[in-house]
């Protein structure tokens, strides 16, 4: 049986403070075979080269048809509802904050 791929919504990284890479909806292949280490250097590795695509589509729908026109098995993850807290720099200096 071969491993479903994955169509989801990417969030955002902790390592980042805007959105640029989380609008998209990604297709990501499950790896089919464990990663071993390279005898010589040391790094993780397999043969297997679907775990190393990604595909980007617009929407949630063009990555389903993309599956479906190539035969892709996949499960679909629910898109996380982002929050956005506003904020101001000048809330660092009201009298009445929190300390």
């Amino acid at each position: 049986m071969t491993k479903p791929a994955r169509i989801f919504k990417p969030t955002k990284t902790a390592m980042q403070s805007g959105r640029a890479k989380s609008k998209a909806w990604v297709l990501e292949f499950e790896p089919a075979a464990a990663k071993r280490p390279d005898a010589l250097m040391g790094w993780a590795g397999s043969a297997d080269t679907q775990g190393q695509v990604q595909l980007r589509f617009a929407s949630q729908d063009e990555a389903i048809a993309y599956a479906d026109r190539h035969g892709i098995v996949y499960e679909v993850g629910a898109a996380n509802a982002m929050r956005v807290r506003p904020k101001a720099y000048a809330d660092n200096f009201k009298f009445d904050r929190i300390r």
